[in-house]
């Protein structure tokens, strides 16, 4: 049996009701509770590549019903269309007739939640109106490209009384999960440092012509593809962390930010900028003309947080350069600390002084639950399984009109980020006071139980 066809099964059978919901928080903000065997009728703004992927997971799914998506792109309408219809679904209304056209597709009744899957300076006027419009909004990272639009998610959901969940996939992959589950049962002792990042050679990705192999093109803007069409810009006229999520979002979530603690202030500096330069001269020549682009974006951005309970989080972008991937992760406590890189925990009194101990065998023991009991039908959702569990959480959060488990005062504390990090590198490392978006809320709002809540 296909890994697919034994996803589709496993939700049809369980509707996983008891455990969908992942990862919930404590506190909810829930007007109506829908019935367990009701279907989500679900729009999608976007169907690129991630909304794609998002569109063929909830596809598996008997309790999700397409009803509308939306797209500029005819050629991602089609291979979308394509899917539904192959998946034995019926056909969605379609949206595509402009960049605004979205707006009509949050006006129809029949729809209950959208996923937002577009270009990022689109993120928080969409996630607005689907707010506005009553829709459970589930957005992709990151959330907010300015501290006004990242006020502006949360004073709109505070208005309006509509969720929003950032779809942050990274909280929920294998390894951190289980380091999590270590962090809770306190096997690092009291908390005392993180690191994490960015560091994803994307220089294919944002450079990419769309005629040479594995994206070696030096095209960008109206004539590049995909990603490249947009993402590129923000490399020319932005010096900042502008993708922290998926580095910082489980580091938050392991020091409980919005729920007992908070950042407090960030310092960030930046290095020259050669990377995307060196590569348009390689793969283009000197007098190709993106070889006179001047790019503002330094190479590697480093930036340290502070947060209100005394510890710092060391987070870095790095994507311009050659390097394999890495999220860079590192935990660190009063006992020991893993790190990602090297695979490796030490834990004093358990490994031997001064030695790593390969960290198979711990992950192993502190598997999380949800792992335990999903991963095999996780398998195939995309990005190593993690992708099934963050639609899971979504859409079970959605159907009960509950609070999600990474809300819209995480989105735009980890989207903050950004337009922080910018305000310092221009003033030379100064450091940077992190808004309270939770307006004090983060004092007595409760950490997640993570037992409980995912049983």
């Amino acid at each position: 049996m296909s890994t697919q066809k034994s996803r589709r099964n496993f939700i049809k059978k369980t509707a996983i009701a008891g455990t969908g919901i992942s990862i919930l928080p404590s506190l909810t903000y829930a007007s109506k509770v829908n019935k367990q065997e009701d279907k989500l009728k679900l729009g999608l703004i976007g169907v690129g590549l991630r909304g794609t992927n998002h569109l063929r997971n909830v596809l598996l799914r008997d309790d999700v019903l397409v009803t509308a998506i939306c797209d500029i792109d005819q050629t991602r309408i089609d291979l979308s269309l394509d899917a539904i219809s192959k998946a034995g679904k019926s056909k969605p209304k379609v949206f595509s007739k402009n960049e605004y056209d979205y707006r009509n597709l949050l006006g129809l009744e029949e729809i209950d939640a959208v996923i937002i899957s577009t270009p990022w300076l689109w993120h928080t006027r969409m996630a607005k109106e689907s707010m506005i419009a009553g829709k459970y909004t589930g957005l992709e990272v990151s959330a907010a490209n300015t501290l006004e639009e990242c006020w502006d998610l949360v004073n709109t959901h505070e208005a309006t009384g509509s969720h929003l969940m950032i779809l942050e996939n990274v909280n929920y992959r294998r390894d951190v999960m289980a380091v999590l589950n270590m962090v809770k049962q306190n096997v690092f002792g009291e908390l005392v440092h993180f690191r994490c990042g960015y560091q994803h050679d994307l220089r294919f990705v944002k450079l990419n012509d769309g005629k040479t192999a594995y994206g070696k093109g030096v095209e960008f803007g109206e004539k590049g593809i995909s990603e490249s069409k947009w993402r590129t810009q923000h490399s020319v006229t932005r010096n900042a962390d502008v993708y922290p999520t998926h580095g910082v979002g489980p580091m938050a979530t392991m020091c409980n930010i919005n729920r007992g603690n908070r950042f407090s202030s960030i310092t960030s500096n930046a290095t020259k900028s050669i990377g995307l330069h060196n590569y348009i001269v390689k793969h283009g020549g000197e007098d190709h003309p993106n070889a006179k682009v001047k790019f503002k974006q330094g190479d590697v951005i480093t930036s340290t947080i502070e947060t209100t309970m005394g510890e710092t989080i060391v987070v870095t972008h790095d994507c311009n350069l050659p390097r394999p991937y890495s999220l860079g992760f590192r935990v660190q406590g009063a006992n020991g600390l893993w790190e990602v890189d090297g695979n490796r925990i030490y834990i004093e009194g358990k490994s031997e002084p001064h030695k790593w101990d390969q960290a198979d065998s711990w992950l192993s023991k502190y598997d999380h639950p949800l792992w335990k009991k999903y991963g095999e039908h996780a398998m195939g959702a995309g990005h190593g399984g993690m992708d099934f569990f963050v639609i899971n959480a979504f859409v079970r959060s959605a159907i009960e009109n509950i609070a999600p488990p990474i809300d819209v005062y995480d989105a735009a504390a980890w989207s903050a980020i950004t337009p922080l990090s910018e305000l310092s590198i221009e003033n030379n490392g100064e450091p940077q006071n992190f808004p309270d978006f939770t307006r004090g809320l983060w004092l007595k709002r409760k950490p997640y139980n993570w037992i409980k809540d995912t049983y």
